[in-house]
């Protein structure tokens, strides 16, 4: 079926473009750009809202296996259709980790029956994310793997973790890091500094990210290892980064978009829905990894959905379990950083869709002729306060429940198929 995109706001991060036009896709693929309606399409009227590429969410947990009750691949993608989110990459920290080629086939299979969504998945750098024994690299990229990590796991054997990554190396795969100290980081539960004081908080300073991020930057130059940081979160980590990137190592590094819309009084008096690895910063530190967004230091914004049920979350803010949904989430809170000023919605979209296929391999993040027809249309000033009850995922662990927020999606197309549409949207 071929379907015509009209009265478009097209935002495309590849050209750095925000103006009005048409989109015309067939055969699950974009075709052409301002061109007239194919006879038979059918025309969805846009409005004048923003067209944009679906975006492309890394680092996404998913109970399957072992925590179905917390989020099934169904609630995900059905939370990520809601959300704009087009393809999820899916974290390997489930019961028991994604390590073997047969674990991925298994999940592999299950997410393309149960979700309406594109779905890939990181598998495990190390046997059970125990740090002691390389997975087999190979054959789980041949069943499908895009990239390798033991999520907040960070493997303490220095010698493990640098022939996990010459092996990593011979073989092209993607090496995904968890930048932090694990000695200075164990037991944390807030960032260090007069806050965490003040509420008898165990915290973490921020330059255990700086120290794990260069303990991970001198193995890469070691063995010349592909490597992206999974969160970078501090002004101190910044410096490290850019060396990195200007001596020329094939490093790249992401944020949630938490530790760019919240900072560590939000955690207010312990409010566990705040509580996430690593812990809310500073306010300096999040404008400054929010500049470091909009400069392109730091390539990636993402979700770090981490859907947790009720009883882990309601125990005293030590004992919480860390972590927050976010897949429906994500653009609304995104959005605040472009009604702040921080960042155009051409900017926005290349950390949000463009940057995470490209560094993944993955087709998308663009709205050029040939490109896969994952479109997400938004209007990006519609106001709403947020209900957790009406989240879509099974775990209601966000912490914007009774935020205002501004930017509703109004419809998200994968492979030119409708897989949501906002009630009461007319286009």
């Amino acid at each position: 079926m071929t379907t015509h995109f009209a009265n478009a706001r097209l935002i495309c991060p590849e050209t750095g473009t925000d103006e009005p036009g048409s989109l015309t896709v067939a055969a699950g693929r974009i075709v052409a750009r301002d061109a007239a309606p194919p006879d038979g399409a059918e025309v969805i009227d846009c409005g004048g809202r923003c067209l944009a590429p679906g975006i492309v969410d890394w680092g996404v947990k998913i109970g399957e296996p072992g925590e179905r009750h917390r989020e099934s691949f169904r609630s995900a993608g059905l939370a990520a259709a809601a959300g704009g989110v087009t393809t999820l990459i899916a974290r390997p920290d489930t019961l028991p980790a994604i390590d073997t080629p047969e674990l991925l086939e298994f999940v592999t299979r299950r997410a393309a029956e149960a979700a309406p969504v594109r779905i890939r998945h990181m598998a495990a750098l190390t046997k059970g994310r125990q740090g002691r024994e390389m997975t087999e690299i190979g054959f789980l990229m041949d069943a499908g793997a895009v990239a390798f990590s033991d999520a907040d796991h960070v493997t303490t054997d220095t010698k493990v973790l640098s022939r996990a990554l010459t092996y990593a190396r011979s073989l092209g795969a993607l090496v995904v890091g968890h930048p932090q100290e694990p000695g200075l980081s164990r037991g944390a539960a807030a960032t260090s500094g007069k806050f965490a004081s003040l509420r008898g908080l165990p915290g973490v300073p921020p330059l255990a990210e700086r120290m794990g991020l260069d303990r991970d930057i001198a193995l890469v130059e070691m063995t010349g290892a592909r490597y992206h940081a999974d969160q970078i979160t501090s002004a101190r980590s910044l410096p490290a980064l850019e060396r990195a990137k200007a001596n020329g190592f094939d490093v790249t590094a992401g944020v949630s978009i938490h530790h760019v819309t919240l900072n560590e009084y939000d955690v207010g008096d312990y409010r566990t829905f705040f509580k996430l690895t690593p812990p809310l910063r500073s306010e300096d530190d999040r404008n400054a990894v929010v500049q470091a967004l909009a400069s392109g230091l730091i390539d990636v914004l993402c979700s770090m959905h981490t859907p947790a049920d009720e009883e882990s979350k309601r125990l005293p803010f030590e004992e919480a379990a860390p972590g927050a949904v976010a897949l429906e989430t994500f653009l609304p809170a995104a959005l605040r950083l472009y009604h702040a000023g921080a960042m155009d919605l051409p900017g926005l979209w290349r950390a949000m869709s463009l940057n995470p296929a490209r560094r993944l391999g993955l087709p998308g993040g663009t709205l050029a002729a040939g490109a896969p027809a994952d479109l997400v249309l938004f209007d990006p000033d519609t106001p709403f306060v947020l209900d957790r009850f009406k989240l879509r995922s099974k775990s209601k662990n966000t912490p914007f429940d009774g935020a205002r927020l501004q930017g509703r999606v109004l419809g998200t197309w994968v492979g030119g198929t409708r897989v949501f549409r906002h009630e009461g949207s007319h286009a």
